[in-house]
């Protein structure tokens, strides 16, 4: 007893600690994981939790390996493994990246919850294809020519209001105003975060295209804009899917995703000469710092800023050097 008391001390003296069990990622993600994400995303954003964090930790609980590891053991190889087996079943660099982006987060998260000490580097994998193409007009006249509905009239107010297609298909009758502002505005309640809820102004072409819907349907008090026979009521992603490849193939466009018209609204609105604070509101982006690579000030701006300076009298006026010279003030003749 005095043996084991002498090394108990002993261990506190230099800071040893017992290390509690570590569990497994499969256990840490079903029993803490999980419940957080569906608790946060469930409500706020569907789409979130259902096409981005559920497909994830699917496939990292089918992989083994890794799923059956504990916490505390997790290296940067175990994560190299894993993506390496999704690449061998012939996915796309952008569907490994989305799995891999929720690996991190759960390890990061394991770790800021105390379940594990450190969380392995996880890298991303190279050549992915991104959705920031920019449509040009040229383009966009030939795939509204071609779009059915009601994949034309949701392409019109995408392309036009920088809406996140999710935003878009969510977008309920009792949140349009046809009196504020010129043409009316539109109200967007759900999104990503907290700062995708925004009211932003119609265009004619939006007005066009939402009033004459509006009109149809019987000029409803409220309900879906986009109604649909899917779980939720309204227009998804996978409804028009097929409407939008047809109409690629049809106008001939290059190939793109329906968030490029997000991303096309964003990048003309940038170059119109807007502010990256006034683009954060529009886009509803939670960091200026997203909206600040859309915004390139061309030299013309730079040179009339600076001009504007010249209220403040920086610098020497030829009156003010006369002055200086003479130490007395110029007097009209």
């Amino acid at each position: 007893m005095e043996s084991a008391h002498r090394t108990a001390l002993a261990k506190g003296e230099v800071g040893i600690r017992e290390k509690k069990p570590s569990p497994t990622l499969s256990d840490f993600i079903e029993k803490r994981f999980e419940p957080w994400a569906k608790a946060r995303f469930e409500k706020s954003s569907l789409k979130t939790w259902r096409d981005y964090y559920r497909v994830g930790l699917l496939a990292i609980k089918k992989h083994k390996p890794l799923a059956g590891a504990a916490l505390g053991s997790i290296t940067s190889e175990a994560v190299a493994d894993f993506a390496a087996h999704r690449q061998s079943m012939g996915l796309q660099v952008s569907t490994v990246n989305s799995s891999l982006q929720v690996l991190r987060r759960v390890l990061r998260l394991a770790v800021e919850w105390g379940a594990a000490d450190s969380a392995p580097v996880v890298k991303m994998l190279p050549g992915e294809r991104h959705r920031e193409r920019v449509v040009t007009p040229e383009e966009e006249a030939k795939y509204l020519v071609a779009a059915l509905e009601p994949l034309g009239s949701v392409a019109e107010v995408l392309v036009d209001t920088g809406l996140r297609p999710e935003e878009c298909f969510r977008l309920r009758w009792e949140s349009l105003t046809w009196t504020n502002g010129r043409y009316g505005t539109l109200l967007v309640t759900h999104g990503k975060t907290a700062a995708a809820r925004r009211v932003l102004p119609m265009t004619p072409r939006v007005r066009k295209v939402l009033e004459t819907r509006w009109e149809r349907a019987g000029k409803p008090e409220e309900g879906w804009v986009w109604p649909a026979p899917t779980r939720s009521g309204h227009l998804e992603g996978s409804s028009i899917k097929k409407q939008h490849a047809r109409a690629l193939k049809a106008s001939k466009v290059r190939p793109f995703v329906l968030h490029s018209l997000r991303h096309t609204f964003l990048t003309r609105l940038g170059e119109s000469g807007c502010d990256a604070w006034t683009l954060a509101r529009i886009a509803g982006h939670s960091s200026v710092g997203m909206s600040s690579r859309y915004v390139h000030p061309s030299e013309n701006a730079v040179l009339a800023a600076m001009e504007r300076l010249g209220g403040h009298k920086i610098g020497h006026s030829e009156e003010t050097s006369a002055t200086e010279s003479t130490g007395h003030a110029l007097l009209p003749a």
